[in-house]
Order: C-alpha cells, then sequence, then structure tokens
C-alpha cells in the first residue's frame, strides 16, 4: 500500500510531461486558425475548420489503438507480464495498418458522406475537399503513432509520448509558417505539412522503442501476436471505444455543421472559440492519461486500495487545475481572442459568447477524467453506454435551444460534457471496483 504521497509523486511523473505535450498540440490548432485567420477571406478559416473535424471523426474513432492498448499495456505491466506488452504494441500495428488500407479505399465516400452531413458554402466545401484529400495520406503513420503511444503509456513512460508530441507538432507549426507564409500556399500548406510531420513522428517512435524495449519483442512470433482470444478482447474494447469516439465527435460535428448553418462568420467565430475547448481538454487530458496508466497498473495488479486512492487524489489536481484554466480565460479571453485573428469584427463578435469558455473549465473536468479512469481499467462498455445516452441528451438540447442561436449551441454542448460527467460518476461504481 502506497500513501498519499507517494500517489502524488507517480501523478506528477506521468501527468507534467503529458500535459507539456498535450498543450503543443492546441497549439498546432492555434497556429493553423491564426494563419488562415489572417488570409483575405474567412473561408480558408471555416475549411480548416471543417477539414479538422472530419479528420477528428477519423482519427478520434481510431484513437482506441491508443486508448486500448494503454489500458490493456498498463495491467499487463501491473501484472508483470512484460512480454504481453510488446505483443500489445505488434497487436495494435497490426490493426492500425489494416484500418488504414480501409480509410484509403474508402476515402471518397467518406468525404462525400462528410458533406452530406455538414451544410456550408460551395468555396468552404471545395477547399476542405483539397485538404482531406493531401492529409489522408497521413493516416498510416498517425495509426501506428497511436499505438506506439498507448504502449509507452502502459509502460508507465510518459516521457516518450511528450517527446513525440512536442517533437511532430513542433515540426508541423514549422512547415505551415514555411509553407503557408513563405510558400504561399494556403490549405493545402496546411494539410501537406501534418503529413510530412507525421512521417517523422513515427520514424522516430520506432527509434525511441527499439532503444529502449526491444527485449519486449524478442523472442516473439507472431502466432503470439495473432492469438484469436487476445484479438477478440482487443477488438471488442477497442469496438467499445470506437462507439464512444464516434459519438463525441460526432456530436462535435453537429456543433460544426449547425455553426455552418448559422453563417460563415459564426463558423469562423467557433472555430476560434472551440480552440479554448481544445487547449483546456488537452491539459486537463495530461491528468486523465496519468490516471489511465496508474488505474491500469493497479488493475493489473489487484490493488483495489490504490486504485480508489489515486482516483481520489486525480480528481483534487483536476478540479484544482481547471480552476486556474477558468481564471486565465476571465481575465485574458479578450487577449487570447486577438491571437486567432486580426479581423475586429470577428472578435466583437466572438466577445458575447466568452461566458462559455470561462465556465468550461470546471463543468468539463468530470468527463475528461472519469474517461482516463474508465480508460485504464479497461471499462469500455460505461465509457460506450455514457456516451450514447450523453449524446442523445446533446441533440434533444440542439434541438430544443437553436432558436437562441449560437448561445443555444453553446448551451447545447455544455449538456453534453455535464452529461458524460453525471452519468460516469454513476456506473463508476459497478465498473471500477
Amino acid at each position: 500500500m502506497q500513501n498519499p504521497g507517494n500517489i502524488n509523486k507517480q501523478i506528477y511523473r506521468l501527468a507534467l510531461p503529458n500535459i507539456v505535450s498535450n498543450f503543443s498540440i492546441p497549439l498546432l490548432g492555434a497556429v493553423d486558425t491564426a494563419l488562415m485567420g489572417r488570409l483575405e477571406s474567412e473561408v480558408y478559416l471555416g475549411a480548416v475548420g471543417i477539414g479538422g473535424i472530419i479528420f477528428s471523426f477519423i482519427y478520434w474513432g481510431f484513437g482506441f489503438l491508443r486508448m486500448a492498448t494503454t489500458g490493456l499495456t498498463a495491467q499487463a505491466f501491473g501484472e508483470r507480464d512484460f512480454r504481453e506488452c510488446g505483443r500489445l504494441l505488434l497487436r495494435a500495428i497490426c490493426i492500425g495498418i489494416t484500418s488504414t488500407l480501409l480509410l484509403f479505399s474508402l476515402q471518397w465516400q467518406l468525404i462525400n458522406l462528410s458533406f452530406l452531413l455538414i451544410e456550408t458554402s460551395p468555396d468552404v466545401e471545395h477547399l476542405a475537399r483539397v485538404y482531406f484529400h493531401i492529409r489522408i495520406y497521413a493516416a498510416p503513420a498517425t495509426l501506428c503513432l497511436h499505438a506506439f503511444h498507448g504502449v509507452f503509456l502502459g509502460l508507465q513512460n510518459a516521457r516518450y509520448p511528450m517527446v513525440l508530441t512536442v517533437v511532430v507538432n513542433l515540426i508541423n507549426v514549422v512547415l505551415n509558417l514555411v509553407f503557408v507564409k513563405l510558400l504561399g500556399m494556403k490549405v493545402e500548406g496546411v494539410a501537406f505539412a501534418t503529413v510530412i510531420a507525421q512521417y517523422i513522428g513515427l520514424f522516430l517512435a520506432i527509434l525511441l522503442f527499439w532503444r529502449h524495449y526491444r527485449g519486449l519483442l524478442t523472442p516473439l512470433r507472431m502466432r503470439e501476436v495473432l492469438v484469436f482470444s487476445k484479438l477478440k478482447r482487443f477488438l471488442s474494447i477497442g469496438g467499445d471505444i470506437f462507439i464512444r469516439t464516434c459519438c463525441l465527435v460526432f456530436s462535435h460535428a453537429v456543433f460544426t455543421a449547425k455553426s455552418a448553418a448559422l453563417s460563415d462568420t459564426i463558423l469562423a467565430i467557433n472555430t476560434i472559440l472551440l480552440q479554448f475547448i481544445n487547449l483546456l481538454s488537452y491539459a486537463i487530458d495530461g491528468l486523465a492519461f496519468a490516471a489511465e496508466s496508474l488505474i491500469g497498473k493497479y488493475k493489473g495488479a489487484k490493488d483495489t486500495v490504490n486504485l480508489k486512492r489515486t482516483i481520489r487524489q486525480i480528481f483534487f489536481w483536476s478540479f484544482l487545475f481547471g480552476a486556474a484554466i477558468m481564471l486565465i480565460f476571465l481575465l485574458f479571453g479578450d487577449q487570447l481572442l486577438r491571437l486567432f485573428t486580426d479581423q475586429m469584427p470577428l472578435i466583437a463578435q466572438a466577445k458575447p459568447y466568452l461566458l462559455w469558455i470561462i465556465v468550461a473549465p470546471v463543468i468539463n473536468v468530470a468527463a475528461y477524467i472519469w474517461d482516463g479512469i474508465f480508460l485504464g481499467a479497461t471499462a469500455s462498455k460505461a465509457l460506450r453506454d455514457s456516451a450514447v445516452l450523453s449524446t442523445v441528451l446533446y441533440l434533444s438540447a440542439v434541438y430544443l435551444l437553436m432558436p437562441l442561436g449560437n448561445h443555444g449551441l453553446w448551451g447545447a454542448l455544455t449538456v453534453l460534457l455535464v452529461a458524460r460527467g453525471v452519468s460516469l460518476t454513476m456506473l463508476a461504481p459497478k465498473y471500477l471496483f
């Protein structure tokens, strides 16, 4: 049994690198938004926003490659079954490569379906299609990186995911600036930068794993990796997470689609404001990733006492962190808006909606942290059921509140996060202990 001080040290050791790496992700989105927001038309900003949502469907949908891998690897680590950790990496990579082939074969159907669901102007749609058909070629690298991130976190190593994420995003930012500012490219420059950065990241991940963990792969045979019962469990957990993630991404896609239906200006405003929400989610997810690693380890070791203690401490630090972010948004919201666009009419129209951004940090914490806890415990059915219920409530709220315009849209998004937090709190005793 460990005392709270030791639990806190483990949380710091895992959370701090995750927070650093996660902060670099919205930085990339912020640079994309700032670059497009300074071009001569708002359609470029809208196109990158729409393109980002489409890839959120794709890559968040396949996020189970990281999430399932983290929980299963952490549990194998807690059981001291290190060979299984190596098998899990190869298992996830095999599924990732198979998924990539599926994405390539269905790319035209995916983009056409996207614009059946998303209503926008012809100019925005054309540019978003250009963005999509370039960025799709990053899929093999992106999905394999999910597998490496999952294994590293499951092995209680948050430093390597930090290195990978920061390096990939810094390279992406630099290439964005080169392609857009120096070479005069527009949405195609942002897409090419992402593709190149993802493949550099995959090469670095292979080097890091081979340098420090190659012993987990030898001696291994593929028939050990492709054991039917293990694949079935991985895919069962992955299927639940896939449904959960699709529900959440669909909810955000509805938000973007309804924004576009209100006007191109509202779409541009909400694309900017969502950068605040992304900043919040990635910051809190640093603690959620720590929860995945620790909960999985204690679940594998069958250590219920430290599992419960970790949950208490993670929530304490998460709400404290959320309150600090809320204060930053309250004090510096206007200045942060100016980082994303220099169009003063757009800034003026965005200000009334900052209220929703200011209250989000404390409201959203429970949903984000429970996600990490349930993923570490591989309690995927609870995550699936919570997401489905929350999405139904969200769609109902959209229908009821849309007459209020953009405020109604933000109110419905808040309902989604509250429903997730409350439902997972109610399911915790059944699935975790």
